[in-house]
């Protein structure tokens, strides 16, 4: 099985593997002999150089035949939402100019250097790359989206070895284990109970560990409950206010949980693209009043928080 190193890394979770394996079948999503399919198809090329940077990228030979059976086996895999890469010359440009997130949160990180991290909600494992560029040992994502997984395999498979890994799983399916550092970026908005989404990230985080949260929030008055969608996306429960993101954060156990980045999402950062095709920011907004949701809600603001579980 593809997650067996995990499995043996990590021994709480030895028992997820017939979760997993009914996952990565025909059972677990309809369309998965396609994605397997699409992975089949991926030329054999030999990566030369590799950079985790802002564009993960790998670079190496390849002919003008296998960059177009790499850029048909990639886009088999559509959505790409998280990004950009660059594979043998083909980039992909995803829906969100993730690296400007990046950005904005790396300055604001406890030192990943020999972490092991966790990141909830991960989508194809971008970010697990960053994280290694600076410096973690091992990230272990998770995402029940199906097809983010293929993606994520289909970036390994060029990046052989590197320890970075995503689970096509829920956060609620995982027995709890202590990390260094918790990411839950872009998730805790689409939880039923956000509250108790807090405290299951307190599980997972060592005593001195570090939990960085990323949400949409309300830049004033009260928090906001949608009643049907939230810029046009189904499951936003809550969007909270800065400080009721911060009560959820100190009732789970946290301590000194700060504000370190609040910015508006603009067309530039999210958009649709020839990798996504489906809607995105600019169909979401109010064509009249770009502050507001076509639902009339306030347009989409995320904020970046951290905090630390005490010794």
């Amino acid at each position: 099985m593809i997650f067996e190193h995990v499995l043996d890394l990590i021994p709480e979770w030895r028992r997820l593997g017939p979760d997993l394996n009914a996952r990565l079948s025909t059972k677990g999503h309809g369309d998965y002999p396609r994605w397997e399919a699409a992975l089949a198809a991926l030329p054999d090329l030999q990566a030369e150089q590799a950079a985790l940077s802002d564009r993960v990228t790998v670079s190496g030979n390849a002919s003008e035949d296998q960059r177009r059976d790499l850029r048909e086996s990639l886009m088999a895999l559509h959505p790409w939402r998280k990004g950009p890469f660059s594979l043998f010359e083909v980039d992909i440009d995803c829906e969100w100019r993730s690296d400007w997130k990046w950005l904005r949160v790396l300055p604001h990180l406890d030192s990943l250097s020999g972490r092991r991290v966790l990141d909830v909600g991960c989508g194809n494992g971008y970010y697990g790359w960053r994280m290694l560029e600076a410096g973690a040992t091992a990230v272990f994502g998770v995402d029940p989206t199906l097809v983010f997984c293929m993606q994520h395999l289909a970036v390994s498979r060029y990046l052989s070895g590197a320890a970075n890994w995503v689970l096509p799983l829920r956060f609620e399916q995982l027995p709890p284990h202590p990390f260094d550092t918790v990411f839950s970026m872009g998730v805790i908005y689409h939880r039923r109970d956000p509250a108790e989404h807090a405290r299951r990230l307190a599980e997972f985080t060592r005593p001195g560990g570090q939990v960085v949260v990323e949400s949409l929030v309300v830049e004033h008055g009260r928090s906001l409950k949608p009643v049907g969608r939230y810029a046009r996306m189904r499951n936003v429960h809550v969007v909270p206010t800065t400080k009721r993101l911060a009560r959820w954060l100190k009732d789970a156990g946290f301590v000194d949980p700060e504000l370190v980045d609040l910015t508006p999402t603009t067309v530039a950062e999210q958009r649709a693209t020839t990798w996504m095709r489906f809607e995105s920011l600019e169909d979401a907004l109010d064509p009249k009043m770009r502050n507001r949701t076509i639902e009339g809600h306030p347009a989409p603001v995320r904020a970046v928080m951290v905090a630390r579980k005490p010794v």
